[in-house]
């Protein structure tokens, strides 16, 4: 019995301190990108107020039903009835898109083709994607939030507001149901 209790006492141990170190370093991380933080949601303020030469907003804000809470804002590119028409993915779905990517302050982190799942992807790409037709291309600007949060991502720091000039360029596989 002393012996059950001894390793559950080190398991309640080794617990705390793992917590703890993690909060510690959460918190690190938190102080260490202060600046950048700010400087980020300053950036991202300006963008929701953006205005287009007409004076209409430049961005659209979409906030899907499976995601309360969370946003993204859209430019669309061109006529957006020229591809009404065509197919529009599922969170289910594979897509193959175009894309740059960007942080804040302009400078490119990524850029190429990628066939992936929606569901592989960031939760910006997920909202973005789920309002896009075939042929469409946008410009996406994805809060922290809905990017990667707290965590770094190759050279992309903590708390990034994203930017991507994407174009979907199709729906591998996409089965219409009936």
């Amino acid at each position: 019995m002393k012996k059950l209790f001894s390793i559950a006492a080190a398991a309640i141990a080794l617990t705390a301190a793992v917590t703890s170190c993690k909060q510690d370093s959460s918190q690190q991380t938190w102080e260490k990108y202060q600046i950048w933080r700010e400087d980020n949601k300053t950036w991202l303020a300006q963008q929701e107020t953006l205005k287009d030469e007409s004076g209409k907003p430049f961005y659209e804000k979409l906030s899907p039903v499976w995601a309360p809470g969370r946003y993204i804002l859209i430019h669309r590119y061109g006529d957006p009835k020229a591809n009404e028409g065509n197919l529009v993915p599922d969170l289910t779905s594979t897509v193959t898109a175009r894309y740059i990517g960007r942080l804040y302050n302009d400078e490119k982190f990524d850029s190429g083709q990628i066939t992936s799942s929606l569901t592989g992807l960031v939760e910006g790409w997920q909202i973005a994607m789920c309002a896009m037709h075939v042929g469409d291309s946008v410009k996406i600007v994805v809060p922290s939030q809905s990017g990667y949060g707290s965590a770094s991502q190759g050279t992309i720091p903590p708390y990034s507001a994203l930017t991507f000039e994407m174009k979907l360029v199709d729906i591998p596989g996409y089965e219409i149901r009936p």
